[in-house]
């Protein structure tokens, strides 16, 4: 996507990664009744996500969001994902609000590690995130304009749902590095649909609002915030 840039590091020479990122595989993790499997190293409790490792954490998004589902995907066949999404349901099957939150890390077969271009950070609970915001006229079409991102590997998870992302919508992209070789991160993704008569700035391939209206991408950070709860285990 247009803002917020990640890099992936190989031998000294970076390679930009879209927002998203691409995959070339999709793998639907088995589901418990909770929607995951208990005896996986993450797994589903509630509105929560207890994590055994990178980072060891157990991560809670407040009342009124539902879990929608996990996934596990494969990133240019160097990376694996896990990917879980929790979301506000608004009119018309549309989401309000969501939280999208990944856990990544690259393969042995590799020496790449990740890199982040943004100095904004910001501390939730017990994680210090560097992270950026930004704001899209169609979220959705975003999303799916790559088929093989994992942005859109989100919107066919939600669409599983009969639920799709908001046209009109802002995010706060978050990074944490859960080791010190810089070789795994959690990214947690919060977004929300802005109203016609926003004062929210949007143009075609996205506004950076860390930027352009940094007041708007502080509003915006706060809403992520307030509704997550991240501790370490």
């Amino acid at each position: 996507m247009q803002s917020g840039k990640r890099q992936i590091v190989s031998n000294g020479k970076a390679t930009v990664v879209a927002a998203a990122g691409l995959m070339l595989g999709l793998a639907t993790l088995a589901y418990g009744s909770d929607g995951t499997n208990a005896n996986a190293v993450r797994h589903v409790r509630g509105r929560t996500i207890v994590s055994e490792e990178s980072p060891k954490v157990e991560l809670s998004v407040r009342k009124g969001y539902r879990f929608i589902g996990t996934q596990q995907i494969n990133l240019y066949g160097v990376a694996e994902a896990e990917q879980f999404v929790f979301a506000r349901q608004g009119r018309d099957n549309t989401v309000e609000s969501f939280y999208w939150i990944q856990f990544e890390h690259f393969l042995p077969s590799n020496d790449r590690t990740y890199k982040y271009g943004s100095k904004n950070t910001t501390q939730i609970g017990d994680l210090q995130f560097v992270y950026n915001v930004g704001s899209w006229p169609d979220y959705g079409a975003e999303m799916a304009g790559n088929p093989a991102s994992d942005g859109a590997a989100i919107e066919r998870l939600l669409e599983k749902q009969h639920l799709s992302f908001p046209h009109r919508a802002a995010h706060v992209r978050m990074f944490h590095s859960p080791s010190a070789d810089h070789r795994s991160e959690l990214m947690i993704i919060y977004g929300e649909a802005l109203l016609q008569n926003s004062a929210v700035p949007v143009r075609e391939k996205g506004v950076d609002l860390d930027t352009e209206s940094p007041a708007s991408a502080q509003v915006l950070l706060e809403h992520a915030r307030q509704g997550l709860v991240i501790q370490t285990r």
